[in-house]
């Protein structure tokens, strides 16, 4: 019999403990913590995040700052509003929505941000220290994957994991923190041979591919861990994951739905984060 893992319940849980640590910081340092959001165009998919972390920010106390940049904003101009926010004492963090317009450099924009205020844990010395275990701003999807496996008590040392995706938003900084918890990784990819039986061998899978069912009865073993990260739309338009969940969660010991699973752990992390480069920079 499968267990449910409730990202819901894991985040709501997360939430009241970050919003004790807001009020803390406050009490202590007599001022907010502040995260800016800065969206470029109208991407709806953003649009529709951004919404969701300034609402999650005001749920948990941190003051948020937004910015709303025309899609013909010149890279000058972004690159002046980045820097900025990285002098601005009351900014602790600076999220920067992707994608980005094509005529602006994401690279450039994000290697603006200062390491200490990348509360999205994309930046090359965060990655970096993130490779070498020391301590850093993690990337908000695999480490809200992590807190839910630590939350529901489950010891990855020792387990065969495959990370299905190479991202350098989820799938290798998955896999590294895996690694890091003393897991055994296999990072699986659109050039893998034989998918199936890498995914056979594994006590724990995360699928971060981006297709919707891809992951298959066939392809789970026994009793395995399926932590499904993707968030696509079926044939009738319905919200999936990248795992056929109704098929292949009789096979498994513990699985994530979609939606309700790793989604509501992505802007938890990501104010768990804000909360921590707050602390840091006051300190």
């Amino acid at each position: 019999m499968y267990k449910l893992i409730d990202g819901k319940a894991i985040a709501a849980e997360m939430r009241d403990e970050i919003k004790n640590a807001v009020t803390q910081f406050r009490a202590r340092h007599g001022k907010d913590i502040g995260l800016a959001v800065v969206l470029v165009g109208e991407n709806p998919a953003s649009q529709v995040y951004v919404r969701n972390k300034i609402k999650a920010c005001k749920e948990v106390g941190i003051k948020s700052f937004s910015y709303y940049l025309p899609a013909n904003v010149t890279q000058a101009q972004l690159d002046g509003l980045i820097s900025e926010l990285a002098a601005d004492n009351a900014v602790h963090g600076i999220l920067v929505q992707l994608p980005l317009p094509d005529h602006l450099d994401a690279d450039r924009v994000l290697s603006l941000i200062p390491v200490s205020k990348d509360v999205d844990g994309f930046s090359a010395e965060n990655i970096g220290k993130l490779c070498l275990n020391e301590h850093c701003l993690v990337a908000c999807t695999p480490n809200g994957v992590m807190k839910m496996l630590e939350k529901e008590n489950i010891d990855v040392r020792g387990k065969k994991a495959v990370v299905i995706g190479r991202s350098d938003i989820v799938g290798k900084p998955m896999a590294m923190l895996l690694l890091n918890a003393d897991a055994t990784v296999t990072v699986c990819h659109s050039k893998t041979r034989d998918l199936k039986a890498h995914c056979l061998d594994a006590d724990i899978i995360v699928a971060a591919v981006g297709r919707p069912k891809f992951i298959t009865a066939d392809m789970v073993g026994e009793g395995a861990i399926v932590i499904d990260v993707g968030i696509n739309r079926d044939e009738n338009g319905k919200l999936c994951g990248d795992v056929d969940f109704e098929n292949v969660k009789e096979k498994c010991s513990y699985i994530t739905p979609v939606p309700g699973g790793v989604g509501p752990m992505t802007i938890t992390m990501l104010l768990f984060n804000t909360v921590t480069a707050a602390e840091r920079s006051a300190d």
